[in-house]
C-alpha cells in the first residue's frame, strides 16, 4: 500500500470520528455527520480504501480512542447504536464497489449507491438497536417495530437528504480523481 493510500485512509476515519461529534441527540440514537463521511470514504476511495477507513475508525474506537458519539472501548460494542457503526464498514464497501464499476459516473448512479449503502446500515444497525436494548439491557417491553420507530424513522428523511448531498460531491469529484489517476474504474465484462 502506498503511504498516500495510507494517509488518505487515515484521513477518511478522522473525518469519520469528526462526523460523530456533530450531533443531534433524538432519544437513543444520536443524529450524526457518520454517515456523510463514511458514504463519501466509499464513493470516493473505492472499495477497499473505504472499508479499511472505516475499519481504522471502528478500530480506534474500541482500542479506548474516545472517537465514537459517545466514547470509546471495548464494551462498546454493548452500545445500542454500536451496530450502525458495523453498518458503515458494510456501507463503505458496497458504495466503493459500485462506484468503481461505473464505467461513467453520473449523479443518479452515486446516488442509487449511496442510497444501497445507508440501507444496508440500517439493516444492520436496528435490528443490532433492538438486541441490545431488549436483551443485553433486558428492556422486556421493546419490540422492534421500537427500534424502527427510534433508529430508522427519525432519520431516514435527513439520511436521504445527505445521500444526495453526498452524491452531488462524489458525482463531481469522482470523475476528476480518475483523470487524475487517483482511482480506478473497473470495467465488468
Amino acid at each position: 500500500m502506498k503511504t498516500r493510500d495510507m494517509v488518505i485512509i487515515a484521513i477518511f476515519a478522522a473525518l469519520t470520528a469528526i462526523g460523530a461529534f456533530i450531533k443531534i441527540q433524538i432519544g437513543v440514537v444520536p443524529f450524526t455527520f457518520q454517515f456523510f463521511f463514511c458514504a463519501l470514504s466509499g464513493a470516493l476511495l473505492g472499495a477497499k480504501r473505504g472499508v479499511l477507513s472505516q475499519l481504522l475508525y471502528v478500530g480506534m474506537g474500541l482500542i479506548g480512542i474516545p472517537v465514537f458519539t459517545n466514547g470509546g472501548g471495548p464494551t462498546y460494542i454493548f452500545q445500542p447504536t454500536f451496530g450502525y457503526l458495523l453498518g458503515f464498514i458494510i456501507c463503505a464497501y458496497i458504495i466503493g464497489w459500485a462506484t468503481e464499476r461505473m464505467s461513467e459516473v453520473s449523479l443518479p448512479k452515486v446516488l442509487a449507491a449511496t442510497v444501497a449503502g445507508l440501507m444496508v446500515v440500517y439493516i444492520v444497525g436496528v435490528p443490532y438497536l433492538y438486541l441490545i436494548v431488549r436483551v443485553y439491557l433486558a428492556t422486556g417491553t421493546y419490540t422492534f417495530m421500537n427500534a424502527v420507530v427510534g433508529g430508522f424513522v427519525p432519520f431516514i428523511g435527513p439520511d436521504l437528504i445527505m445521500s444526495v448531498i453526498t452524491a452531488s460531491v462524489a458525482a463531481i469529484i469522482l470523475p476528476r480523481l480518475r483523470q487524475m489517476g487517483y482511482t480506478k474504474a473497473y470495467r465488468v465484462r
